[in-house]
């Protein structure tokens, strides 16, 4: 820590200071609680941060603080008062740290200002205003609202009243002993795996052990965010991990259950993929619409301004948390069931409480897309582009076809491919080379629905439309081929799928766009690849080679997506983000 004199003096001293490291700027009147410093110049997710009487640049912001501060020196002069107090009305703004976050805010810097709640951070000019912020920050305890702040503002109701009372005292001993939210993210995974592990025993002894260790595995996946939120570690690896790890948890979980029914005597993979299907639409549903309508202009809606109502009756708040079904309550549910019952039913609980959920939400979305008045920018189409997921069939029918014109062409035809995709391999002749022609026909489809910007009210239904004709073919061939081990095969080709488009979804999410188009092609696009099991089911009929082409083709499109996703989620390009408000 280095002291100036004066504006000047700082300018100098910033000067010295090597460009890849980040700097921060503090009055030395500042008065406050030492964690809202700590929100407001540690946090690495932002560019430039600011409070009264402090402001903090990373490297990028570094050359427009620098300009900033010589602009500064030069107008007041050394030694000389920044701004005089009556030529600005904001108060943190008449010091040295709040004028250059103005500047910088001028110069097109976005300045994080972090809300501060009733932490005190003020910069007094005489005794008395310097006894008063002193009581202020006295009569508050930092360290009780450090802890409370470790908990996300809105979470579901389970993990709110079950989990988070004692998970962020846990969070706190991990940050008093040094581990990371990355640890305690990797000790969630591995108690999740060791919880698979005992219900694919497929003794009730494991499978009560399976529901303790996933409850377990989730009090540690709370306690990880709260980690990060209490000691402000946020990370890119830390996103990756924490936006993967949740799936590949309940994955395996999945598979576990499946692996200890089939002990018993009980097939239930097809329930058990049916369940990550309908899982993984139900979030690619939430994805869509919130990209879609991330900025949109005029963006109303009596349906929105009734949820806002609502919003204000507390019991309705935690009713509609639990129902859709969030994590916590889900995870709890397959705890208890898989404790008491069997993987047959867990999976009927499942499949029906999400159908019931996702009926809700996707209710709720498209009346507020329907009685919406908004204007969707190109960022909300290209990220609906880059979330359908196309390939290079579905990308040349684009090139050369204008696109049907219409409000709900775009979600007309995707649903439309869909359908006829999932219909002709659940109603067709199994092995039909009918069925290799209406994956033709679906890849046709799919470029026609993508041929125009996805602007429309209802556009941002066309991923989720993509992303079940794909799954559900791969699930309704696979279930209906009389090759051994065929769903098992298809349940890893899914996951390896559903992976490449969450990390597609947390890119997006950002800042830093969806994986490279080399990549998109390689994998084939979700047309390209329906139609290459479709192929391969036609081809193999009713051979063991189907599951052999199944598992292979899940090792490649895993091998691709994986090692992309890794290079770019530890590159220095990727985005320092953390999972702060979705119920996953």
């Amino acid at each position: 820590m280095l002291s100036a004199v004066d504006a000047g003096d700082a300018a100098a001293l910033l000067d010295a200071v090597p460009p890849g490291r980040r700097v921060a700027l503090v009055d030395p009147r500042f008065v406050g609680h030492v964690h809202a410093l700590r929100l407001g110049l540690t946090d690495p997710r932002f560019a430039a941060a600011s409070l009264p009487g402090a402001l903090t640049a990373q490297p990028e912001a570094r050359p427009a603080l620098v300009r900033a501060l010589h602009r500064t020196a030069a107008a007041v002069g050394a030694g000389a008062p920044v701004v005089e107090p009556d030529t600005d009305p904001a108060p943190e703004d008449r010091t040295v740290p709040g004028r250059i976050a103005v500047a910088l805010d001028a110069e097109g810097i976005a300045v994080q200002r972090p809300e501060l709640g009733s932490l005190t951070a003020a910069v007094p000019t005489d005794a008395g205003q310097r006894a008063a912020a002193e009581a202020e920050r006295d009569a508050v305890d930092d360290e009780a609202v450090r802890l409370r702040s470790a908990v996300k503002a809105h979470d579901g109701f389970f993990t709110t009243f079950c989990i988070s009372p004692y998970s962020r005292y846990i969070a706190r001993w991990c940050a008093r002993r040094g581990l990371t939210p990355n640890q305690v993210t990797t000790a969630s995974l591995i108690t999740a795996l060791i919880a698979a592990g005992s219900a694919a025993t497929g003794t009730r002894g494991g499978y009560v052990a399976a529901g303790i260790l996933l409850l377990v595995s989730f009090v540690l996946d709370c306690t990880d965010g709260q980690l990060a939120r209490y000691s402000l570690q946020y990370s890119t690896m830390g996103a990756w991990l924490d936006a993967t790890f949740d799936r590949a948890k309940e994955y395996a979980y999945y598979a576990g259950l499946a692996i200890g029914a089939a002990r018993g005597g009980d097939d239930v993979w097809v329930l058990a993929l049916g369940a990550m299907v309908l899982q993984a639409c139900r979030h690619v549903v939430d994805f869509s619409f919130n990209e879609a309508n991330h900025d949109a202009v005029a963006n109303t809606s009596p349906t929105a301004a009734l949820s806002g109502k609502l919003d204000n009756l507390g019991w309705t708040v935690w009713a509609r948390r639990m129902i859709v079904l969030p994590i916590g309550e889900r995870w709890a549910m397959i705890a208890v069931l898989t404790a008491f019952t069997t993987p047959r039913i867990v999976f009927y609980a499942l499949l029906v409480g999400c159908s019931l959920a996702a009926c809700y939400t996707t209710a709720g979305r498209l009346l507020r897309s329907l009685t919406r008045k908004a204007r969707r920018t190109d960022r909300a189409a290209r990220a609906l582009a880059d979330l359908a997921d196309s390939g290079p069939l579905a990308q040349a029918v684009a090139a050369v076809a204008p696109g049907p014109r219409g409000a709900f062409t775009a979600p007309a035809l995707a649903l439309l491919g869909a359908l006829v995709m999932v219909g002709s391999a659940l109603f067709l002749p199994y092995g039909s080379r009918l069925t290799v022609a209406a994956a033709a026909l679906y890849a046709l489809l799919s470029g026609l629905a993508v041929a125009r910007p996805l602007k429309g009210a209802l556009d941002w239904l066309a991923p989720p439309f993509f992303r079940a004709a794909e799954y559900g073919t791969i699930l309704v061939l696979a279930a209906r081929s009389d090759a051994p081990h065929a769903v098992p095969a298809a349940f890893g080709l899914v996951s390896a799928i559903a992976y490449h488009h969450y990390d597609t979804v947390y890119r997006i999410r950002g800042g830093t766009g969806a994986p490279p188009r080399w990549l998109v092609r390689t994998a084939g696009g979700h047309e390209g690849r329906t139609a290459l099991v479709a192929v391969l089911a036609a081809l193999l009929t009713h051979t063991s080679g189907f599951t052999t082409a199944l598992t292979a083709l899940a090792v490649a499109v895993a091998l691709v997506v994986l090692v992309e996703s890794i290079r770019f989620w530890v590159s220095s390009s990727a985005p320092a983000v953390h999972d702060e408000g979705e119920l996953a």
